[in-house]
């Protein structure tokens, strides 16, 4: 009897990949511009805080976006996994990693551990529930307070650095799935990839350096 064919074939899943990749890259990006106004004083920020909370459309209609964009991305991801274990259930006697590049030998490891710094991320400085200090209202103090502690500044350092190698190989990925990769602009693609790629991880660690160097300080009382 044949076998049965998958509901969704690889293509179809790298592509819902590829879709929902864009749209958390586009969130990454936009948050880190964000986030930026904490250099310029609690005041800034608390603003901005308080800015996205007074639109409830936007800021619950971006949330949601995010959720079935992270649900999708990593169901699809899951999928693809099984499927390339399935492919090949005996492991290799000897694997060449010099034909592969680190980031794409990362993606399966990062994902998750990405996975996991995001709820913590939320329960900390969004909903609040494990912040030692929390304000609905004070976003400034919520990050101080939070960096403040060397092992929270320490996991999302290696976060944000885990954070780097799988949106720089996903992206990498995304413009060969969506067929805009040629061997032409190989190249400069890849590196202008990389450049955005360090920028967002190296401004995102730039937060918690600050608290634990003290140029970003508690607001005096």
């Amino acid at each position: 009897m044949a076998s049965e064919k998958p509901v969704l074939g690889s293509i179809a899943l790298k592509s819902v990949m590829a879709l929902t990749g864009l749209v958390l890259y586009g969130f990454v990006f936009v948050h880190m511009v964000g986030n930026l106004q904490v250099y310029s004083g609690p005041e800034k920020i608390n603003k901005y805080g308080a800015l996205l909370k007074s639109l409830p459309p936007l800021l619950w209609g971006t949330r949601i976006t995010l959720l079935v964009a992270v649900a999708l991305h990593a169901v699809a991801a899951f999928i693809l996994w099984r499927r390339n274990l399935a492919a090949r259930p005996v492991g290799y006697d000897h694997q060449n990693f010099q034909a592969a590049k680190v980031t794409s030998r990362t993606m399966y490891w990062t994902g998750p551990m990405i996975g996991l710094f995001v709820v913590y991320h939320l329960l900390h400085l969004t909903v609040g529930s494990v912040h030692p200090s929390f304000s609905h209202t004070d976003v400034y103090s919520n990050v101080v307070i939070a960096f403040s502690n060397p092992a929270v500044s320490l996991f999302y350092i290696l976060a944000m650095v885990a954070l780097g190698f799988h949106i720089f190989h996903g992206s990498v990925s995304l413009f060969q799935t969506l067929g805009l990769r040629t061997p032409k602009y190989e190249k400069p693609l890849r590196a202008v990839l990389l450049v955005v790629s360090t920028v967002i991880v190296v401004v995102n660690i730039s937060f918690p350096i600050a608290v634990l160097a003290g140029l970003v300080r508690p607001v005096a009382s």
